[in-house]
């Protein structure tokens, strides 16, 4: 189906089909299933902050300035990913996957800058995953979601391959729209993260 079809669907393409429905059923279990991984990691961590094994401590190694600039890329592309639903609700294809696109960039700068931190703490502090127990509380919490945010990144990219010439139909729009609570829940979880490990670490 060409793009120009999105004008013909209804509103709220996204849940105008059952399967559109189903799917929207299936992927807040998703979510529950990952709030409790993180809500797991999140513990782990708060109990094993302080156990530094006479190493380098979060206040020592912890640069707020690029983790702030992480974090406002992040939050960015979720406004980004905002306007690109927007555009799929008012049957706009190209608009959406044009904010699409800016969306998953900003993905990707937020993920290089992700990968820069842990190596940077590696050559500059000689602190790895191994290095204590805080430590690998702290690469496990920020890297699987790092982790997440790859996976997000290539589903959008697949998402925009596959339909960049067959356009929107009622069985395509669910799923660019899941991708984008998808987007949003990583996002809030990235919040979490820069307050409870980078912001508390960094006050002590």
């Amino acid at each position: 189906m060409k793009p120009e079809s999105m004008n013909k669907l209804p509103a709220n393409p996204e849940r105008a089909t059952l399967e559109g429905k189903n799917k929207f059923l299936g992927f807040w279990f998703f979510l529950g299933g990952e709030t409790v991984l993180f809500a797991s990691l999140f513990g782990v961590y708060l109990g094993l902050r302080n156990a530094t094994n006479g190493g380098v401590t979060a206040s020592e190694m912890f640069e707020l300035p690029l983790v702030f600039i992480a974090t406002m890329l992040l939050l960015t592309s979720s406004l980004t990913s905002v306007f690109a639903t927007m555009a799929l609700k008012t049957n706009q294809f190209k608009r959406m996957i044009g904010w699409f696109v800016v969306t998953g960039l900003l993905g990707l700068a937020f993920l290089g800058l992700e990968i820069y931190e842990f190596t940077h703490y590696v050559h500059e502090y000689e602190h790895t995953i191994r290095s204590s127990a805080w430590g690998s509380a702290f690469y496990t919490l920020v890297g699987t979601h790092g982790a997440h945010v790859f996976v997000g990144i290539s589903w959008l990219t697949l998402l925009i391959i596959r339909n960049l010439k067959r356009g929107m139909d009622l069985y395509t729009a669910p799923k660019f729209y899941l991708f984008a609570l998808y987007w949003h829940f990583i996002d809030v979880v990235w919040i979490f993260i820069f307050t409870v490990v980078y912001l508390m670490g960094k006050v002590g």
